[in-house]
């Protein structure tokens, strides 16, 4: 008989190359969907307290166990109100969106010095002029917004500033709409409803310099092997005279920006009594406020910024949110 080759496939994904480390650690989201009229803000945040269990009833008709009561996993995310403290405009160029003037609300609060050095007094009505004389050249709006840390028990006290597009109207009243919005708080449920998808950005756990066996999964190499046991026995050919980028390295694992589409809000609460298990959450503490509960895992630790996001990829959902019976409130702490 003859020598049969050994099947070696390919180990790890190439989907996600450089693996380097984040710029950021909270997400940054690089395309906002198009949606219907009526629709204002497109997205929210809010941090990560941890994962629990809930039964509800199966609400998707084609499902095998449609109307029948299942258990799921769920992501807790502790979602406090965030504040609207300014408005940029953008315009079209050549060579994509460029960002023509902002406009900042007057008394913004005293931690966005923490963000950035702001000025005595902003000068909202300068840039809201600008803004109303170039109405026929801007073509899009984002909304300016910070978190309010202070309200969840994340241990820290610097709010996240990220930008949020507003649509769904046309510019004249998309410019009434943000000027109106200036200065004040919005809540995930002005934002989002019960049983809808949305997207979710933020930035994986960061698991420092590791090997190739632990990053891509290959085989440890037998033990009387020369060189090497947990590493590539061949690297690759003399010619072309290079290591190729598709040969599993030791590198930066984790802390990578991922972005999961389609996760479905199960609930969304204002008392985190309600989810919060006996003791707290690990390495979280207790949900204080307003959350939401998003069915299946959400990447990153606890306590990591979540940037939550309408679909780009809309699928089909029930007209009416899913009926939880319990969510489960027993000890995580053994």
């Amino acid at each position: 008989m003859g020598h049969r080759k050994k099947s070696a496939p390919k180990r790890g994904s190439l989907a996600y190359l450089p693996r380097g480390r984040a710029a950021h650690q909270t997400g940054r989201i690089r395309y906002w969907p198009s949606l219907p009229a009526g629709s204002g803000l497109l997205g929210f945040m809010g941090y990560k307290a941890g994962m629990t269990n809930l039964f509800c009833i199966d609400d998707f008709p084609r499902s095998p166990n449609f109307g029948k009561e299942i258990n799921l996993s769920a992501t807790v995310i502790e979602t406090p109100p965030i504040f609207v403290c300014g408005v940029r405009a953008y315009i079209q160029t050549d060579y994509g969106l460029k960002a023509l003037t902002e406009a900042w609300v007057k008394d913004p609060p005293k931690d966005l010095n923490r963000v950035l050095i702001t000025p005595e007094n902003f000068d909202s009505e300068k840039g809201l002029k600008k803004i109303k004389e170039n109405l026929e050249t801007i073509v899009e709006f984002r909304l300016l917004t910070i978190t309010k840390p202070r309200l969840t028990s994340v241990p820290k006290k610097k709010p996240s500033l990220v930008e949020i597009k507003v649509d769904g109207r046309p510019i004249n009243e998309l410019f009434e709409y943000v000027q109106d919005m200036l200065g004040k708080s919005v809540g995930i449920g002005e934002v989002f409803k019960e049983g809808q998808f949305v997207d979710v950005t933020a930035v994986t756990k960061g698991k420092g310099f590791q090997g190739p066996v632990r990053r891509w999964g290959i085989r440890i190499l037998h033990h009387k092997s020369r060189k090497t046991k947990r590493g590539v026995a061949c690297i690759g050919p003399w010619k072309p005279p290079r290591v190729l980028y598709t040969v599993p390295r030791a590198g930066q694992m984790g802390y990578h920006q991922r972005t999961e589409y389609n996760k479905r809000i199960l609930k969304i609460g204002v008392d985190g009594n309600d989810v919060t298990p006996k003791g707290g959450f690990i390495r979280y503490g207790a949900v204080k406020g307003p959350y939401i509960l998003v069915g299946g895992s959400v990447p990153g630790p606890r306590k990591r910024l979540v940037r939550l996001r309408f679909p780009a990829r809309p699928k089909k959902v029930p007209v009416e949110p899913p009926k939880i019976i319990t969510v489960s409130l027993a000890s995580q702490q053994g």
